[in-house]
């Protein structure tokens, strides 16, 4: 048992839970002990690939595990994920254990030996501080020593955010890295998110890769019965904590490029009289972020709160009774722009509800500027005190708030609202500079973001790049766009966008923004990023709240010299911009709750809960591949749509798309999108148009339909024909991924630093 003291009553009874579902043979295991800090060989046995049991009393069932690890690997897009026994990290009944995640790592170590055989490989690992990241970080740096791969790590391994790795691995040149997290998701849950050499999370076809190695390695264990992986030890030459001391864990390059960017003029930040307030949710970002704001000269204008590293992230959104009011620990993840209904109905932030802003805000002035970030430091939440009597304003635009007190609010804005500002300002920017001018601009952003976005750059002649959710999807075209730049400089790029689209950027073109309505976004800068080798890039690849923070604190300096609050810029954006589709909407359904803490319960309810997932998907997805294929049209769909839903109206729909992940329909006056996860037992409806009432009727009734098929979608489409569908899709999203990529080969530089 990892030795874990709860820090609360809520944190008691998650170990409790935890401790009391925990089969005896699993308490009693002892396969790796990482306390030794010698070499040592963990030998895989045939016995460990099936189930336990009397007769196989050293059964792990790793070939079940896998068979789960490898599907999500096929279609992960931001590691693979899954809860872990946070007690008993080597519990290998768990997507993420121990076991899984040393095959992994050494998969991964064998495949890059074989591709770049005799050279110097380099990696990078880091983490957040979800419970056991320690141990996995400590797994995953001496099995790539015991196979002859240097890794870099922070001095006595301390944290870094997810975007300072990726960094990292694009700046240095590295053959990439690993990085452990979940991102905003629940406690319990973790992750590996594998990146690759341009610092950008796998691709299905990298992840294959080493998929297939781990079944080579199973392979060979059946066969022999057996199979050796060495652990080097924890102080091997390797394992290199010297080179990130030496680079201030790369703060000192990260706050250089941010001078290149975005961070060019703070002066208005420097004059502020008033304090921007960090909500560090679990802790990771203040290590960092503290220094990158030192180094910019803007420490003074921050103040912070929950500086502490916490894995049970300080009771952040964590509760004693789930949605339906049973007596039960409940965690809504940390994602503090998520919407739930109590058992009265009333809608509530249950996130920002268990930060206690009544109490911790108190003393804190209208027009204090709140951004929450996320345990990684990837996403960025932007909030602001303002006064109650600006509420009906906030009602008309679809601005979300709570109470804080009789005299005052807190508004919160969706990422597709605070986006919008930040990339409006970053704009005017760029214009009262007079570089604007300089390139064509273009933003590339996900099918699921705000049609507000495309609105606003059809305004400023700004390209738009949609593409499926995920941020290695907007790094893909990132890779696109570079090639040309580099083969040919002085021609157009042109790119296709997910919808078929083929969009002419320009000559020489510059990114503007990059982001998703997550909460996740990156600018790029005007001239090209430049690795140490000489590579080159329009922008990171990976989501940056640092950045984001960076843009976000000096907007929030030019409304204070102007007197405006942010719902005032916001209204001001949709008014000079002509903007009809003001509002947004994302409708979460959860088919299971992903806080159960018995794990054989848990499986079975998230089994249950994918079919019923796959099942409303594959309603729309196979009338969006009929009118691909010309075994239906518009019209048709129309009837079919119309006929299941009657409480809706379809007539004005214009087209049925195939987004690389979801259903795209649009409308005349909306557009909405069902996608479903591609790693759990969940459905997402968005929607945004000029109607609030209207696009959440539209996400929640299409986002909780059964997907049962009716007569008129049968008569549509054959039985043959929607069983085909999803493979049908699958091919056109690779078709789209792979046209026009950027498939150089990474060439190992020799390092000097």
């Amino acid at each position: 048992m990892i030795n874990k003291e709860a820090k609360s009553d809520l944190e008691k009874e998650l170990f409790k839970n935890v401790f009391d579902k925990t089969p005896d043979y699993i308490k009693n295991m002892n396969l790796m002990d990482f306390n030794n800090k010698g070499e040592f060989t963990f030998t895989l046995k045939k016995e460990h690939l099936y189930p336990h049991s009397s007769e196989n009393p050293e059964g792990l069932n790793l070939l079940d595990w896998f068979a789960n690890y490898s599907k999500e690997a096929k279609v992960s897009t931001a590691g693979i994920r899954g809860p872990q026994n946070i007690l008993y990290p080597q519990d290998t009944r768990f997507p993420i254990n121990l076991v899984g995640i040393v095959l992994a790592t050494l998969a991964k170590a064998l495949v890059a030996r074989e591709k770049y055989e005799g050279k110097e490989i380099i990696k990078l690992v880091g983490s957040e501080v979800r419970y056991n990241s320690d141990l996995y970080l400590e797994a995953i740096a001496r099995i790539q020593a015991a196979q002859g791969i240097k890794t870099l790590t922070p001095k006595e391994r301390k944290t870094i955010p997810i975007w300072l790795a990726s960094f990292l691995a694009f700046k240095l040149d590295l053959l990439g890295g690993e990085y452990i997290t979940s991102s905003h998701g629940i406690s319990v849950k973790t992750a590996t998110k594998d990146l690759n050499s341009q610092g950008s999370q796998y691709l299905p076809e990298e992840s294959l890769e080493f998929v297939n190695k781990i079944q080579e390695i199973f392979d060979i264990t059946e066969k022999e019965g057996k199979y050796e992986i060495k652990i080097a030890s924890s102080d091997d030459k390797l394992i290199d904590e010297e080179i990130m001391s030496k680079l201030n864990d790369g703060v000192d390059l990260y706050v250089e490029y941010l001078k290149s960017g975005v961070a060019q003029n703070l002066d208005s930040v420097k004059k502020m009289k008033s304090k921007l307030f960090i909500e560090s949710v679990g802790g990771c970002a203040y290590r960092t972020l503290s220094r990158v704001l030192e180094k910019l000269g803007i420490q003074d204008k921050f103040v912070w709160n929950n500086t502490e590293e916490d894995p049970f992230f300080h009771g952040i959104g964590k509760y004693d009774t789930d949605p339906k009011g049973n007596k039960v620990f409940y965690d809504y993840s940390v994602d503090a722009t998520v919407l739930a209904k109590k058992p009265n109905g009333e809608r509530f932030f249950p996130v920002i509800e268990s930060l206690h802003y009544e109490k911790v805000l108190a003393d804190y002035p209208i027009g204090t500027v709140v951004l929450i970030t996320d345990p990684d430091h990837d996403r960025l939440t932007v909030c602001q005190i303002e006064a109650s009597g600006n509420v009906s304003n906030l009602d008309e635009y679809g601005i979300s708030y709570i109470q804080l007190d009789e005299d005052r609010i807190l508004t919160v804005y969706s990422a597709n609202q605070a986006f919008l500002m930040l990339m409006n300002y970053r704009v005017k920017q760029l214009k009262a500079s007079g570089k604007f001018k300089n390139h064509p601009r273009f933003m590339i952003k996900t099918t699921a973001s705000a049609l507000s976005w495309d609105e606003w750059a059809k305004a400023h002649g700004i390209k738009v790049v949609n593409v499926p959710v995920g941020f290695k999807e907007i790094a893909n075209i990132m890779k696109k766009v570079e090639l040309q730049l580099k083969n040919n400089p002085q021609s157009e790029v042109v790119v296709d966008d997910v919808f078929g689209n083929s969009i002419n950027l320009g000559v020489q073109p510059r990114l503007i923004f990059g982001g998703e309505e997550s909460g996740g976004m990156i600018m790029g800068s005007e001239d090209l990023i430049e690795s140490l080798a000489g590579r080159k890039a329009i922008a990171m690849r990976e989501k940056s709240a640092t950045e984001a923070i960076i843009v976000a604190s000096a907007l929030a300096a030019k409304l204070e010299e102007d007197n405006k609050t942010l719902s005032e810029y916001l209204i001001e954006i949709f008014e000079e911009n002509n903007i009809i589709a003001k509002f947004d909407v994302r409708e979460d359904i959860s088919y299971y709750n992903e806080s159960e803490p018995d794990i054989e319960k848990l499986k079975l309810a998230k089994v249950e809960g994918e079919k019923l997932r796959t099942k409303n998907d594959m309603f729309y997805l196979s009338l969006a591949i009929a009118i691909r294929e010309g075994i239906a049209d518009v019209e048709a769909v129309k009837k079919v749509l119309n006929n299941a839903f009657a409480e809706l109206n379809f007539d004005n729909l214009v087209s049925v798309k195939f987004v690389g992940d979801g259903t795209y329909l649009q409308f005349k006056d909306k557009y909405v999108e069902i996608r479903p996860s591609g790693t759990d037992a969940k459905t997402k409806a968005y929607s945004g148009g000029e109607n609030l009432e209207m696009i959440e009727k539209f996400s929640r009734v299409l986002g909780n339909y059964s997907g049962e098929r009716t007569e008129l979608h049968r008569e549509l489409i054959s039985e043959e024909f929607y069983q085909n569908s999803k493979e049908k899709a699958l091919d056109y999203y690779l078709k789209f991924v792979e046209k026009d990529a950027n498939n150089e080969q990474f060439v190992i530089p020799e390092y000097k630093f």
